[in-house]
C-alpha cells in the first residue's frame, strides 16, 4: 500500500532540489528564451561546476571561494562554446555538443586532481566540511533552522533574479536581449552580436555550474553522470514555468521566478512518481514525456481552443459608416 506520510515527508526534499535546479534552469532560460540558442553545453557544465566546487573544498578552500571558482569554470565552458560558434562558424547546437564531449574528460581529471589519474566520482561529507546546503540539514532535526537548504536555495535564487533583473536593464543587458530577438536588426544598429552571444553563453553556463556546486554539496558527492539529461530538466522547468505562469508573470524578474517555480513543480512531480513506485529506470522517459507534453500545450491551445475575435463590420460600407460615427462622436 502507498503510504501518504512518506510522500509528505519527501516533499521538502523535492522543494530543496527544485530551488537548486532552478538556478540551473535560469541559466537555460538565458540561452533558450533570450538568445534563442539550444545550448547542450549544460550537460557537461552541470558536472564541471560540482567537480570544481568539491575539489576546492577538499583542498582547504572556503565554500564561497569554491562556489565562485565553480561559477568561473562554467563561464570558461560557455566561452569555449561561444568561440566555437562565433569565431569558427560552427552551429550553436554542434558547438555545445563538442564542448560537452570535451568536458567529460576534463571532469575526470578535475575529480582526480592530485592522484595522477582521472576519477569518475568524488564524495564530500557534511561531517567534515561546513557546507552551505546539505540534505542532512533538511532531514536531521539536530541542525538549526537557518541551515535549511530550502532557505539557502531561496536566498540564492532571489539574489540571482535580482542581479539578472538589474543587469538586463542595463545597456549591455538590453543589447543581449536585442541580439536574441533580432540579430540582423541588432547588427544593423551597431550591436556586436557575436560578443553578446559569447557573453550570454558564459553567463548561462556560469549559473549552471553554480547550481552544480550547490547540488554536489546537497547530495554529498559529484560524479560524471550528474549532468546527464540536465538540459531536459532545465527545459522542463522553463516550459512548465512559461505555460503555467506566463499570463500572470509579465515582468522579466517574475518570468525568472516562474522558471524557479517550474523546477520546483518538476521535482514535486518526480517525488509523486517515485511515491507511486514507478520503476526508477523509467525516470528519464518520464522526464522527456513531461517536457514533450508542456511543449505541446501552446500548440494544442492554438489549434483546438478557439480565439475570440472582436466583432468586425460585415462590409466596407459598414466600416466606413462606423468610422464616420466615431469621428462625429469625437
Amino acid at each position: 500500500m502507498l503510504d501518504f506520510a512518506n510522500l509528505v515527508s519527501s516533499l521538502p526534499g523535492g522543494v530543496a532540489q527544485g530551488l537548486i535546479w532552478g538556478i540551473m534552469a535560469i541559466g537555460v532560460y538565458l540561452t533558450y528564451k533570450i538568445l534563442d540558442i539550444a545550448d547542450l553545453t549544460v550537460d557537461g557544465t552541470m558536472c564541471t561546476g560540482g567537480a570544481v566546487c568539491v575539489m576546492m573544498i577538499i583542498n582547504g578552500h572556503s565554500v564561497p571561494v569554491a562556489l565562485l571558482c565553480a561559477f568561473l569554470a562554467g563561464m570558461a565552458a560557455g566561452l569555449i562554446t561561444g568561440l566555437l560558434h562565433t569565431a569558427m562558424g560552427i552551429q550553436a547546437l554542434l558547438a555545445g555538443i563538442l564542448t560537452q564531449l570535451s568536458l567529460y574528460s576534463i571532469n575526470l581529471k578535475i575529480m582526480g586532481w592530485g592522484s595522477g589519474a582521472g576519477k569518475a566520482n568524488q564524495a564530500i561529507s557534511v561531517d567534515k566540511y561546513d557546507l552551505v546546503v546539505s540534505s542532512r540539514y533538511l532531514f536531521d532535526g539536530t541542525y538549526p533552522w537557518y541551515k535549511s537548504p530550502i532557505l539557502w536555495g531561496a536566498i540564492f535564487c532571489a539574489a540571482i533574479i535580482v542581479i539578472l533583473y538589474w543587469f538586463f536593464g542595463t545597456e549591455m543587458g538590453c543589447s543581449i536581449r536585442a541580439t536574441g530577438a533580432n540579430p540582423n536588426m541588432s547588427r544593423a544598429q551597431g550591436i556586436n552580436v557575436n560578443f553578446n552571444k559569447v557573453l550570454g553563453l558564459m553567463l548561462s553556463n556560469g549559473l549552471v555550474a553554480l547550481s552544480s556546486g550547490l547540488l554536489a554539496q546537497y547530495q554529498g558527492f559529484i560524479d560524471t553522470n550528474t549532468g546527464r539529461g540536465a538540459i531536459v530538466i532545465g527545459l522542463a522547468a522553463v516550459i512548465i514555468g512559461d505555460v503555467l505562469f506566463s499570463r500572470i508573470f509579465r515582468n522579466f524578474a517574475l518570468k525568472l521566478l516562474g522558471v524557479v517555480f517550474g523546477a520546483i513543480i518538476y521535482y514535486l512531480v518526480m517525488q509523486v512518481v517515485l511515491w507511486l513506485k514507478v520503476d526508477s529506470d523509467m525516470l528519464k522517459v518520464l522526464s522527456a514525456a513531461i517536457v514533450a507534453i508542456f511543449l505541446a500545450v501552446p500548440y494544442w491551445k492554438g489549434k483546438y481552443i478557439p480565439v475570440k475575435i472582436k466583432h468586425q463590420p460585415e462590409n466596407a460600407e459598414a466600416a466606413v459608416s462606423a468610422g464616420k460615427e466615431g469621428k462625429d462622436n469625437a
